[in-house]
C-alpha cells in the first residue's frame, strides 16, 4: 500500500509567509526534550515566539509553534474549483435544500466512510457511489460522507487533516492538502460531498467544495461551533448531543439561524472579526445516545414537537429531520445499523412523515480495523467506526430507492 500523496506541493511549493521560528536542529531538540518527557520550553534554549516580539516568557508554558500554515486564500488558489465543480457545489446545495424544505419528495441519503483516511480508497468509493447515485437519482440524493476531523472522547487518531500519515506526526500543512485534493476527486465524480466541521478555522480550506455540513453531537451545544455554522454557505445538522438531548440541537439550529460576530480568521489567515449573516438551513440529526437509539417513530415524533415549538414553521428544521443510522442508534455496530436502515424504509414505505433523509457509515469493505500507518492497513476498510461493506450498502440503498417509489404510490 503506498503512502499518503502529499505532492500536491511538490512541483509548485506553497510559500507560507514567516519561516519557522526553530531550525531543524532546534526541533528536534524540542522532540528529544519532548520524548524524554520534559518542557521543552523550559529544558532547552532554543529560541522563543516571546523574546522575537519582546514580551514576558511568562506568557507560555505550554504552546510550541513548529510549522506556519498556507493562508487559506493560498490553498485555494493553488487546489482551485473549475467551473464543472463549482456547478455541481451551487446545484447540490439547492436540491439538499428542496429536501429539507420539502419541495423535493426524494429522500437524502449521507453516505460514505465513518472517516477518510486512505484519499485512493475514498475515491475508488466514490467511483462506485457515483454510478448508484445516478442509477437511483429519480428517488434519492445521495451525497458522499467525507469526514476529515474525527472528534474522540479521549484520545486517538483526529482524522486526515490532523494526522495524514496516522503515524503521530501530525503533518497538518500536508492533511489540509490532501482533504482538499480529496474532495476535488469526489466532486470530479460527479457527487456532492457533506463532511462534519470540528476545527474553526479549517472550513475557511475546504468549506466552498461542500455541500452538506455537520456539527457532531459533542459539539451541538458549543457556541464556537454555532457561531460557525451561522457562516457556513451549505446546509448543517446539528446532532443531537450525546446525553440523547434533541434540545440541544434545536437550540443549535436556532442560534446559527441569527447573526453573530466572533473571533476568526480572513482569507490571508489574519486574525479578525468575522460577522455572519446567519444560517436558515440547519436542522436536527437524531443520532441516538448513551442511553440508546432515538431513530423509533415516537422518538422522531417527539422530536419534531420540540423543534416546532422553537423554529419558524417555515424553517428547513421544522420540516423534517435526518437520521443518523450509525452511533448510538446501532451502538456502533454495521449489522445492527443495517436492520436500522431497513427499519427506515418500511417506514417511509408506509408514508411516515418528518424523515427528510438518513447518513449511513459505509466503506468497501465491512467492519473497522485499528488505526496504522497506511501500508499496514487492509484497503478499504474503516479505522474508526465499524461500516458497513459497499455489497451491502448497494443492497440498502436500493431498498431505500424502493421505499420512496412506494411511499409515491400512496
Amino acid at each position: 500500500m503506498q503512502q499518503q500523496d502529499g505532492s500536491a506541493t511538490a512541483t509548485h511549493p506553497l510559500q507560507v509567509g514567516p519561516q519557522p521560528l526553530n531550525t531543524p536542529e532546534e526541533l528536534r531538540a524540542i522532540r528529544q526534550a519532548m520524548g524524554e518527557g520534559k518542557n521543552p520550553l523550559i529544558a532547552t534554549d532554543v529560541p522563543r515566539w516571546e523574546d522575537q516580539v519582546g514580551v514576558s516568557r511568562i506568557i507560555n508554558r505550554r504552546v510550541l509553534e513548529l510549522e506556519p500554515l498556507p493562508t487559506p486564500a493560498q490553498v485555494l488558489a493553488e487546489l482551485p474549483l473549475t467551473d464543472k465543480v463549482q456547478e455541481i457545489v451551487a446545484y447540490s446545495r439547492d436540491e439538499i435544500r428542496a429536501c429539507l424544505y420539502g419541495q423535493d419528495d426524494r429522500l437524502l441519503v449521507i453516505v460514505g466512510p465513518c472517516s477518510v483516511h486512505d484519499p485512493q480508497a475514498a475515491l475508488d468509493y466514490a467511483h462506485r457511489l457515483a454510478a448508484l447515485k445516478d442509477e437511483l437519482g429519480e428517488q434519492l440524493l445521495i451525497v458522499m460522507r467525507v469526514y476529515f476531523e474525527k472528534p474522540r472522547t479521549t484520545v486517538g487518531w483526529k482524522g486526515l487533516i490532523n494526522d495524514p500519515d496516522i503515524d503521530g506526526s501530525h503533518n497538518i500543512k500536508k492533511g489540509l492538502l490532501l482533504a482538499r485534493k480529496t474532495l476535488l476527486g469526489v466532486l470530479d465524480e460527479g457527487l456532492a460531498a457533506a463532511t462534519e466541521f470540528l476545527e474553526p478555522t479549517s472550513p475557511q480550506f475546504i468549506s466552498d467544495a461542500v455541500s452538506w455540513g455537520a456539527i457532531g453531537a459533542r459539539n451541538t451545544e458549543s457556541q464556537i461551533h454555532r457561531q460557525l455554522a451561522s457562516g457556513l454557505s451549505m446546509p448543517v445538522g446539528f446532532k443531537n448531543a450525546t446525553d440523547g438531548s434533541v434540545k440541544a440541537a434545536v437550540n443549535g439550529c436556532f442560534a446559527a439561524a441569527q447573526q453573530h460576530t466572533f473571533f476568526g480568521i480572513d482569507h490571508l489567515g489574519r486574525a479578525c472579526a468575522v460577522e455572519t449573516l446567519g444560517n436558515p438551513d440547519c436542522h436536527v440529526v437524531l443520532r441516538g445516545s448513551a442511553y440508546g437509539p432515538n431513530y423509533d417513530a415516537e422518538s422522531v415524533a417527539k422530536a419534531m414537537g420540540d423543534v416546532r415549538a422553537e423554529m419558524p414553521a417555515e424553517s428547513a428544521a421544522s420540516h423534517g429531520l435526518i437520521i443518523d443510522c450509525s452511533h448510538g442508534n446501532s451502538g456502533k455496530d454495521e449489522h445492527r445499523q443495517a436492520e436500522v436502515v431497513r427499519n427506515i424504509a418500511g417506514r417511509i414505505a408506509a408514508g411516515e412523515q418528518g424523515i427528510t433523509g438518513i447518513m449511513m457509515e459505509s466503506f468497501i469493505e465491512g467492519g473497522n480495523q485499528k488505526a496504522a500507518p497506511l501500508d499496514q492497513l487492509v484497503y478499504g476498510k474503516s479505522i474508526t467506526d465499524k461500516c458497513i461493506s459497499w455489497p451491502d450498502t448497494e443492497a440498502l440503498l436500493r431498498e431505500l430507492a424502493e421505499a420512496v417509489a412506494t411511499r409515491r404510490w400512496h
